[in-house]
């Protein structure tokens, strides 16, 4: 959605230098219709990785998250509530919306996973799989 500036253009562009048009390109690209994913943030912690995912305004039954032979996919799908739909917004940005976000992590084990969702932060934790260790020593004689 296009800011509150009276002399915008029905195409979102004013009149005026090459340089307010290109502002105008800028807004348009960083408006919230136009990104397609939200952040993350993947911390190895040793034993586990740590992975952040910042989901403004989902709730826990919109977000999605699964781990297939080592990639872990989170899905959000956030549909705009119908008691929004009946106000007078002057300015509305947050809207419907839906992303998904992989990573794969090499090492992932699929034992004791666990995932938390609070204050817009989902956490998930991989366990790192335990390298097991079946060599023998032989001695020789």
């Amino acid at each position: 959605m296009a800011s509150l500036i009276p002399y915008r253009s029905v195409l979102g562009i004013r009149p005026g230098s090459i340089f307010d048009a290109f502002d105008d390109m800028m807004d348009l690209a960083s408006s919230p219709m136009s990104s397609s994913a939200f952040p993350m943030d993947v911390e190895d912690k040793g034993d586990a990785y740590e992975i952040k995912a910042y989901l403004t305004g989902a709730k826990k039954d919109d977000i999605d998250v699964e781990l297939n032979e080592g990639r872990l996919s989170i899905a959000v799908k956030v549909e705009e509530t119908e008691e929004n739909k009946d106000k007078n917004f002057l300015q509305k940005e947050f809207t419907s919306y839906s992303a998904t976000r992989g990573v794969y992590l090499k090492d992932a084990a699929s034992e004791g996973l666990s995932a938390r969702y609070a204050d817009g932060v989902l956490t998930v934790t991989v366990p790192k799989l335990v390298e097991k260790k079946n060599v023998t020593k032989v001695a020789i004689d």
